[in-house]
């Protein structure tokens, strides 16, 4: 028996997961395409998170977001982004915590991001129902 036959999804389960991906992968594009241009309006804001008002830094941040976001958008790829998105989604949720920002509307923003994102994968790929079973 192989891995996707032993943990089958129901048609609705994985078009939920579908959705929930396609939910994570728009937000990413939107977070990532908007910090390529040197736009003052990105730069700026990240000031008060402790990062330089430097383009440069923008833009690989949002580089970074993008590859990982690809990466998590490919069936192929889609654990190694999800991995890469997590770790992507701390450092978000470190550098709110670190400047103080309000707990469950700034800082805690990249938990539901990633729990949206591990939610889809599980319900779109055998491979983390096998790996994580919740129920046998």
């Amino acid at each position: 028996m192989t891995i996707a036959q032993s943990t089958s999804v129901s048609s609705p389960a994985l078009w939920t997961g579908r959705v929930l991906s396609a939910i994570i992968v728009l937000f990413m594009i939107f977070d990532g395409v908007i910090k390529l241009p040197p736009l003052d309006v990105v730069t700026q804001t990240m000031v008060p998170l402790g990062w330089p008002a430097d383009a440069n830094v923008a833009r690989m941040l949002g580089i970074i977001g993008l590859i990982s976001t690809a990466l998590y958008a490919l069936p192929r790829t889609s654990m190694l982004g999800a991995i890469l998105l997590t770790a992507y989604l701390g450092g978000a949720i470190a550098t709110n915590m670190r400047v103080g920002n309000p707990l469950l509307s700034h800082t805690l923003f990249g938990v539901y991001l990633g729990i949206i994102l591990w939610g889809g994968l599980y319900l779109r790929d055998p491979r983390v129902r096998a790996l994580i079973p919740f129920s046998r």
